[in-house]
């Protein structure tokens, strides 16, 4: 219960930078998909994501347009689009950038992209 009240549970757009901080320092696991919206490839981790969301509610799943996140884009290095911040306890602790750790092809399972967020324990996968 206590995750849903956060926005666990389900995938969803934060508006700004500043929700950015606010949403991760409340959470203990948080994957954040760094999108744009004319990047085909975005739709692929989106569908993929909302599947996720559902099915591991320990962990907050979000999205931010990199193009209104200058800063942040800059700070986490992100230079790839998609590409996946995986933050625990508040810190980046590993990336997911493209598709390249996902078979490099884009009808990746969704079954591969949990299995990656398992060997990043930002999700709990057996």
């Amino acid at each position: 219960k206590e995750w849903l009240s956060k926005g666990h549970g389900e995938y969803r757009e934060i508006p700004s930078e500043r929700d950015f901080f606010q949403e991760v320092k409340e959470s203990k696991n948080v994957v954040c998909h760094f999108y744009r919206d004319t990047t085909f490839r975005c739709q692929i981790m989106d569908k993929h994501l909302t599947v996720l969301a559902k099915k591991h509610v320990e962990t907050k799943f979000l999205k931010l347009n990199a193009e209104k996140s200058p800063f942040l884009c800059e700070r986490l290095r992100i230079k790839v689009i998609p590409t996946l911040a995986l933050l625990k306890d508040g810190k980046t602790q590993d990336y997911i950038v493209g598709f390249t750790d996902l078979g490099n092809t884009d009808d990746f399972t969704t079954e591969t992209l949990e299995w990656r967020l398992g060997c990043a324990a930002i999700i709990n996968y057996r």
